[in-house]
């Protein structure tokens, strides 16, 4: 593991114990066993060893976007977002149970240039003009996907099991035929 990657790694290790507001870049410098100095050399401010920490998760949006606007019918995009998206909560849902509430990331994320792709998502499973109804129930579904990665209760779930899951509940919630299905 590289520098930058220990910093990453022990960095999300306080956030997990102290959250990001709580964790100073002299605490993952002493985890590290190295100087505040050698931190800023990877990472000249904690916001920028935030966004490394959930730059990778929010760039898998980009890919499940432009999956989903190859396909023909609304009925097929849906389904790959939503295969997608759980997708990606089950392998970033560490990371999900570290950082979804703290305010820091909430700030950073919002600014995120990826949240224009979210929006394509969002558009991908509501359609072009949604009724009141739609928008609830993509609403319930995209809060219930990131609350489902922080719930202490499926920690002991394993991930194809939290995915299947997680595929058929959304599926019917949004009334989404899945593949096999």
């Amino acid at each position: 593991m590289n520098a930058r990657d220990r910093v990453l790694a022990a960095a999300l290790e306080l956030f997990a114990d102290h959250g990001v507001s709580g964790t100073s870049l002299q605490m993952i410098a002493d985890l590290l066993g190295v100087t505040k100095a050698a931190v800023y050399h990877q990472f000249p401010t904690k916001e920028e060893i935030v966004l490394a920490v959930i730059d990778p998760a929010l760039a898998r949006l980009e890919p499940i976007a432009e999956a989903a606007e190859r396909r023909r019918g609304p009925a097929a995009r849906r389904r790959v977002v939503l295969e997608g998206v759980v997708d990606l909560v089950v392998e970033y849902r560490r990371l999900s149970r570290v950082l979804s509430f703290d305010p820091v990331v909430a700030r950073l994320v919002r600014k995120h240039p990826a949240m224009a792709t979210v929006q394509r998502v969002v558009t991908l499973l509501t359609g072009p003009d949604p009724d009141g109804a739609t928008r609830v129930d993509v609403a319930m579904v995209a809060g219930g996907l990131v609350l489902a990665g922080t719930e202490d209760a499926l920690v002991d779930l394993d991930d194809e099991t939290l995915r299947r899951h997680l595929l058929e509940t959304a599926a019917r919630t949004l009334r989404v035929r899945l593949s096999g299905g």
